[in-house]
């Protein structure tokens, strides 16, 4: 390799300029060069990296970089780069799933084949990268694969009955009052219209505030923005009196001062009707709240209903009954909580939302109340009750808590038939994780206690279950789901196998596949995510297990027979079980017939990370006798690149050169696929930078300067074995 000089004579320089001038008469004077000029223009004296790899001691070892299509088939800068310096590529993004699948499910390969043949005019070999995954995922098409079949309505708009009462029946689900309310029934014959009866509310006295007395009416599901409804209502009230509506998420928990507006009543029975849209100031409410402590006097109230404009008609939907339920069964009518259904919990906090969503049904109508509750005083917070009817619905109830809780609750004494509650789901609000563990009872009724007044507990038979509501959507099960998903998995795969094979002999054909925590032997889900991103889609959830195997069966189907084919993950150097897991898995694979040809660990770590970790990946990985890859190496120095001095950079170079050394070192020959640097150039710190945004990992800077991890990645691959 060439070397510069490290001092210039600068009196020469000038001597030579002014030759051809008078004779001058000045000192000859050498400059020393500054350290870092010195220093520069060393690292700038190395030969490209390839240079450094011994083909003779491994001529099938890869230096990998990863970079951006464009930047290698516009044939600017990275590409010159690319093939001056390695003998491997890979795309950070443009041969995922969501780069090649549109959203009609066809597949755009034309950019890979310019790749493709692009790399070929100058040897460069493609690692494929990947296959399956969690991100880079079209999501939208591949949930609108699994997505309930929606059938047509009735062809024009219809407003659904969400909830009514005529007060005919002592049913209370949908409607309570405070207790300044005197509350209690008229006479038969003196209901509106002079038929049946009627609610009868007395206030007895002027309250300082008028919510000091207080009738709720409630519906089963929340409010949602841009939702309209329609309140229908009979009232009257032996004095003149006006009252308004508040909102309220549930009873006593307020949100806004105006639902429906205000009502005026006399002693002659009016009908009221209002129809009002969901704004944000109403939204995920569940309770309409009228406020009357201002006038004493006697209120009347008939025929309530709540109706929900449908824009496509209600279609005729009915439940669909499949599964199992837990099936509660009550001889007699008592106290409510003398006969009751529970489930121990933990983790429920005080002062906090939760949202409770079940299916139920009864053999007559009725009600069925749910709590929480501390067994230490056995004192709780309710949701109330549902009002139930022969046929299963849909239920969405929500309460704050006023202390911490440990025990969900049904209190069904007053109810004397037989309940089926299916799908029972408690969450934190804003969340999607079911603190009930067992509330499908598909697995039968494990964890769930009770007792009282001879009730019984126990598993309906299988067809008495809650399978949702036909008419209007019907849901695919799990196994055809399942199907859907391997197929779209095949296509993919088919696809790309079919397009790159000529050229791609090697395949990250699984990316990511474990967990972080709390069990790194376990797959990554998305089951229990409160929020997912647009290009996030878990295989793993509708295949199982097994979606690995499969990913690599349809990569050997359609791919080369000899393609090399790679599970890949990031953070096996942290210490904790991920490469034993990762590891482990790769075993489980293994013994369902699926050969896995090497590992990948990609290493995106910085200058404080234990080096003694990555030795015992190393060790661990070259035990398993798999082909080893180091597949994604990029070094922070935990700053952003305008705060970074000399000394992190050193730092930095010194981690390059320990993790190559080691992998030289440790690895055996024999198992050497090669290294991929992921980020050559320093991250620029800009809205189109997605990785690492700022942080100065590469071994050149964003403006194409050797640093000196450059020297040091020359100087560890001079040790290839």
């Amino acid at each position: 390799m060439k070397r510069l000089h490290t001092k210039l004579g600068y009196g020469l320089m000038v001597s030579l300029l002014l030759s051809s001038c008078a004779k001058p008469e000045f000192l000859d004077y050498f400059a020393e060069k500054p350290e870092s000029v010195i220093a520069q223009e060393d690292i700038n004296s190395y030969d490209p990296l390839i240079s450094y790899i011994d083909q003779n001691a491994n001529p099938n070892f890869k230096l990998g970089v990863a970079l951006n299509i464009d930047d290698y088939i516009n044939k600017g800068v990275m590409y010159r780069l690319v093939n001056r310096n390695f003998n491997e590529m890979v795309m950070g993004y443009e041969m995922k799933h969501s780069s090649i699948v549109k959203a009609d499910g066809t597949m755009d390969f034309s950019r890979v084949e310019k790749l493709i043949e692009t790399a070929k005019e100058n040897n460069v070999a493609i690692f494929g990268h990947t296959l399956t995954w969690h991100s880079g995922q079209n999501a939208a098409y591949l949930n609108k694969l699994i997505a309930p079949i929606k059938l047509p309505g009735s062809g024009s708009p219809t407003w659904d009955v969400i909830t009514s009462n005529n007060f005919e029946s002592a049913d209370n689900s949908n409607y309570e009052f405070n207790t300044n309310a005197v509350v209690s029934f008229t006479a038969a014959g003196q209901g509106e219209g002079g038929e049946g009866r009627a609610l009868k509310l007395v206030n007895a006295e002027v309250r300082a505030n008028d919510w000091d007395t207080q009738l709720f009416i409630k519906f089963p599901a929340a409010t949602k923005l841009g939702e309209k409804y329609r309140f229908t209502m009979y009232a009257k009230s032996d004095a003149p009196a006006e009252f308004g509506s508040q909102a309220h998420t549930v009873p006593y928990s307020y949100k806004h001062w105006d639902f429906f507006g205000s009502f005026k009543t006399t002693s002659e029975w009016v009908k009221f009707e209002r129809e009002i849209n969901i704004g944000s100031d109403t939204e995920n409410c569940t309770t309409i709240a009228f406020n009357l402590g201002k006038t004493a006097t006697t209120y009347y109230f008939d025929n309530f209903t709540v109706e929900k404009y449908n824009e496509e008609g209600s279609g005729g939907s009915a439940p669909i009954e499949k599964g199992f339920a837990l099936k509660m069964i009550n001889p007699s009518v008592v106290n409510t909580w003398e006969a009751q259904a529970a489930f121990d919990i933990s983790g429920i906090e005080n002062n906090t939302e939760y949202v409770l969503t079940l299916a139920a049904k009864g053999s007559k109508a009725g009600t069925l109340g749910a709590d929480l509750q501390s067994t230490s005083d056995y004192q709780g917070n309710s949701f109330g009750s549902v009002a139930l009817t022969t046929e299963y619905q849909e239920f969405e109830l929500k309460l704050t808590t006023t202390a911490v809780r440990n025990r969900f609750i049904f209190n069904f004494g007053h109810y004397d038939g037989t309940i089926y509650v299916d799908n029972v789901k408690l969450v934190k609000a804003g969340s999607n994780t079911n603190i009930i563990g067992n509330g499908d009872f598909e697995n039968g009724i494990d964890g769930w206690i009770g007792w009282g007044n001879n009730s019984s507990r126990v598993l309906s038979a299988d067809g008495e279950g809650f399978g949702g509501m036909g008419g209007n959507v019907i849901e695919k099960t799990p196994e055809e789901k399942k199907d859907i998903i391997t197929n779209a998995l095949e296509d993919f795969i088919k696809g790309m196998m079919t397009t790159t094979k000529e050229y791609v002999k090697a395949w990250d054909v699984v990316n990511e596949p474990m967990s972080d925590w709390p069990d790194q032997y376990a797959l990554k889900t998305g089951i229990g995510k409160a929020e997912m991103a647009d290009d996030e889609f878990y295989w793993q959830d509708y295949m199982g297990k097994d979606y690995a195997v499969k990913a690599i069966e349809f990569a050997r189907k359609y791919g080369n027979t000899n393609d090399l084919l790679f599970i890949n993950d990031y953070g096996l150097e942290g210490g904790g079980n991920k490469c034993k897991g990762l590891i482990a898995y790769v075993e489980y694979v293994e013994s369902k017939g699926a050969k896995v040809d090497g590992i990948g660990t990609q290493m995106h770590i910085d200058i404080n990370t234990n080096k003694d970790n990555i030795v015992s990946m190393f060790q661990l990985l070259a035990a398993t006798g798999k082909l080893i890859k180091i597949s994604e190496l990029d070094i922070g120095v935990g700053v952003k690149t305008p705060q970074a001095t000399a000394e992190m950079y050193a730092r930095q170079a010194d981690m390059y050169k320990f993790v190559i050394e080691k992998y030289f070192e440790i690895i055996p020959k024999a198992q050497q696929y090669g290294i991929t640097i992921w980020s050559p150039l320093d991250s620029p710190d800009n809205e189109y930078s997605f990785w690492r945004r700022g942080e100065p990992i590469g071994i050149w800077t964003e403006g194409f300067v050797r640093k000196p991890a450059y020297k040091a990645v020359t100087e560890a691959l001079g040790k290839m074995k």
